[in-house]
């Protein structure tokens, strides 16, 4: 993709996701994820009204007059968007592949971000972490963000979200909020996944196709395993086939819900063909 043609894309990008980002989620983001709590701000001297147990002993004994603290909420936060680029995130049946979704909505989540003057930073994983932006404030910084996320070319298909959420706490050292956007068509995460949501607020968004959760009967079909790139010839016409690989998605899609429920995790499913828009909003609000 040339330089043109992808800051077009960014542009575009950024016009649709802002949009709904400044309508829409930047109230219901502000109200759902809080600040860390009261910090210090400064001393001052005690007036009629004020609670004594902000008093500060150590001031008041040295000027010998009373001095209280005064705290301010701590209202800038950290969001991080952990985002899956492993092959099976380049399939689609409709008009958007899963990946695009995915760009949309983190491109959204971003610009929500922003507008609270939070910052954003973003971790790219297939089997390994493949590119980490440490967080940063700002507009230009939210479209480096976008760029990499239609650019950016992984190494490897295959995918591992416990070692991208062991990379995540190791790098953040306060507590984030944390967006995780997968198909989740995996397992063996769930305690890291126990032990991140510990510390962080984490949130799944399960992105998928409506092709995905079962095979439809067309006779004989060659298929492309998007992960290993392993070709095979599958008999969709065979009851079995069809139930075992149902089975297989299904149980999946449980883990994931399960995972995430029992870790105190949040967790929003969108389909390619739904609106994004109606899920985060529909999930900001009941957190809210």
């Amino acid at each position: 993709m040339d330089t043109k043609e992808l800051l077009k894309k960014v542009r575009k990008i950024e016009i649709k996701t802002r949009r709904l980002s400044d309508h829409i989620f930047g109230g219901e983001y502000h109200s759902t994820f809080k600040g860390r709590g009261m910090t210090f701000s400064e001393v001052r001297q005690y007036q009629y009204g004020d609670d004594v147990r902000n008093i500060d002993w150590n001031v008041t004994a040295r000027y010998n007059e009373p001095y209280i603290k005064v705290f301010e909420e701590e209202r800038e936060l950290t969001m991080l968007l952990m985002v899956d680029i492993s092959g099976s995130q380049f399939f689609g049946t409709d008009e958007q592949f899963k990946s695009e979704i995915v760009t949309e909505i983190a491109a959204t989540l971003a610009f929500s971000a922003t507008q609270n003057n939070d910052k954003i930073g973003l971790i790219l994983f297939s089997d390994e972490v493949e590119l980490y932006i440490p967080p940063k404030k700002g507009k230009s910084h939210v479209l480096r963000i976008i760029r990499e996320l239609i650019e950016f070319k992984p190494k490897s298909k295959k995918t591992n979200i416990s070692e991208a959420l062991k990379f995540m706490s190791s790098v953040m050292k306060k507590k984030a909020i944390v967006f995780v956007l997968s198909d989740f068509i995996t397992d063996d995460y769930r305690q890291t996944l126990k032990i991140a949501s510990k510390k962080h607020d984490v949130t799944g968004i399960r992105i998928y196709d409506k092709r995905e959760e079962e095979i439809p009967n067309v006779g004989l079909v060659q298929m492309q395993d998007e992960e290993t790139g392993e070709l095979l010839l599958v008999n969709t016409q065979s009851k079995t086939v069809r139930k075992n690989y149902e089975k297989f998605y299904r149980e999946k899609v449980a883990y994931y819900k399960d995972s995430f429920a029992k870790s105190g995790a949040g967790t929003i499913d969108c389909r390619t063909d739904e609106s994004y828009v109606k899920k985060l909003l529909g999930y900001f609000k009941l957190r809210g």
